[in-house]
């Protein structure tokens, strides 16, 4: 049985008005994209040894001075540096996260975010990979889906199985029709498929095609790296996978 989870709000608070274009650079590591009415993409960038420098994707739905965050920041100083940002300059205040996976790029921020009393909530899965790791484990879990009511906004939280690891669960907001894919989902400038460390890949095409199957009348896609689209970055994701399959087949 399907969940709710009403997160109720206090005082309106009015926040600035974004255009479809609109890009807010909070610093050189840190930018916010305005996607659709309530619903921004905050991006970070840091530096790697292996991969040089990359940006991470997570989303901020806003309303009525109140926000829910899909994936922080790699780390807990950018997550800091966001919610100030938000709390200063747009008067919001974060009530909730929302964890894709286990991984440092949805989680690096979880743990200051459990400071300042944000609710979170994450896959089963990776709750438990979470407490094997000696990770910040959040708060709320689920199985296979979750439904949530935010300030009115409905949110719908989904596992189809394993991709880029074993734990990846999509976010679906259906008024703006906005999908949040994670780091299951490419972007268009993908190549490969970054980090396999913890990837099911024998399964994560299958995975991507039940998402499509699930919501046909998708019109923004944000994948966890990179620039955000629509359906056609599931296709492919589709495709990356299935040219690496066919390239490390068996002889």
């Amino acid at each position: 049985m399907k969940r709710l989870l009403y997160i109720f709000i206090g005082v309106l608070i009015a926040i600035p008005c974004f255009s479809q274009s609109d890009t807010t650079i909070i610093n050189n590591d840190l930018q916010l994209i305005h996607l659709g009415d309530s619903v921004f993409m905050h991006t970070s960038w840091v530096e790697s040894e292996q991969w040089g420098r990359f940006s991470n994707n997570g989303l901020l739905i806003i309303k009525n001075g109140e926000a829910v965050m899909v994936d922080t920041p790699m780390s807990n100083k950018q997550t800091k540096e966001l919610t100030d940002y938000l709390n200063v300059v747009l008067k919001v205040k974060i009530k909730a996260l929302i964890a894709s996976h286990f991984h440092d790029d949805c989680i690096g921020g979880l743990e200051y975010l459990q400071s300042i009393g944000a609710k979170s909530l994450a896959c089963n899965l990776t709750i438990e990979k979470c407490k094997i790791e000696n990770l910040p484990v959040p708060s709320i879990g689920f199985d296979k889906e979750y439904d949530c009511l935010f300030n009115d906004l409905p949110i719908e939280c989904r596992f189809f199985g394993p991709g880029h690891s074993f734990d990846n669960i999509t976010v679906w907001l259906p008024e703006q029709k906005i999908l949040f894919g994670g780091c299951l989902i490419k972007s268009a400038n993908a190549r490969g498929l970054g980090n396999l460390s913890d990837a099911v890949v024998n399964e994560w095409d299958v995975t991507v095609e039940k998402v499509q199957y699930a919501y046909p009348e998708v019109k923004t896609v944000v994948p966890g790296h990179g620039a955000f689209g629509d359906a056609s970055l599931l296709s492919h994701t589709i495709k990356l996978v299935r040219n690496y399959k066919d390239k490390h087949a068996p002889m």
